[in-house]
């Protein structure tokens, strides 16, 4: 299968239908869930696909080791080239890799406007003209409402897709049956998008809790396998 099929074949194009067309430049998407539930797949996931379509891509994890996510780009590039039986799989992961920087912070050394002028730096003085950002693993809590309208705004400055996974700094949060942590709340009129995940025994199954203007809880026709870590259409 050659790229330009891939991308029009993606389970993405669905994911993406079903909230109008996407999160869109300068606007926030966020992925909330349970702990180990498959936010970070989903974000890497959604990354890969947007380096399939030629798009430029930073990646802002705030893991310690950022040997594991380069591993689960290339895990879940594999998925995709070995299922979709992807042409010449190589030449095209050398070409789509030119695309992705992978930056990494330790949140609590480093504040939201110190990452956001790294990221400024890389784009302007580094010539590394991005589409999107994906933060991955970013920690909210009591006064992080302030940072993620400061993000948004740099996103409508840069026109960047930006996109989260968050999970609260509170391991005791509570969360609803769509998987939304209930310290959301504080920062959910600066979200543009927000996608609950929850695993329902099988897969895991996306809910859109926010779509731009729209507040709704709708299912989306894709899941994620928890053994191949790909998002995929429900049968």
């Amino acid at each position: 299968m050659v790229k330009e099929e891939l991308n029009k074949r993606s389970p993405l194009r669905v994911f993406e239908q079903s909230i109008h067309g996407g999160v869109g430049k300068g606007n926030l998407g966020v992925l909330v869930s349970r702990k180990g539930v498959g936010k970070t797949a989903c974000l890497v996931h959604i990354a890969t696909d947007k380096l399939f379509r030629g798009e430029h891509v930073i990646h802002v994890s705030f893991s310690q080791n950022v040997n594991h996510v380069m591993a689960w780009y290339e895990d879940i590039f594999n998925e995709i080239s070995k299922r979709r039986h992807l042409d010449n799989a190589m030449d095209i992961h050398d070409e789509i890799i030119k695309n992705r920087v992978i930056m990494n912070f330790n949140q609590e050394n480093v504040s939201v406007k110190q990452i956001l002028t790294s990221l400024q730096a890389m784009i302007e003085q580094g010539g590394f003209s991005a589409d999107a950002v994906m933060f991955d693993g970013y920690r909210i809590g009591t006064g992080h409402g302030e940072d993620i309208g400061i993000i948004k705004e740099f996103a409508r400055k840069m026109n960047l897709e930006v996109w989260f996974s968050l999970s609260p700094l509170s391991d005791e949060a509570e969360y609803d049956a769509y998987g939304v942590p209930s310290t959301i709340e504080k920062i959910k009129d600066t979200i543009d998008v927000l996608i609950g995940l929850v695993f329902d025994g099988e897969h895991v199954a996306f809910t859109v809790v926010k779509d731009h203007d729209e507040t709704k809880k709708e299912k989306i026709a894709v899941k994620l396998d928890p053994k191949t870590m790909l998002i995929s259409e429900s049968v």
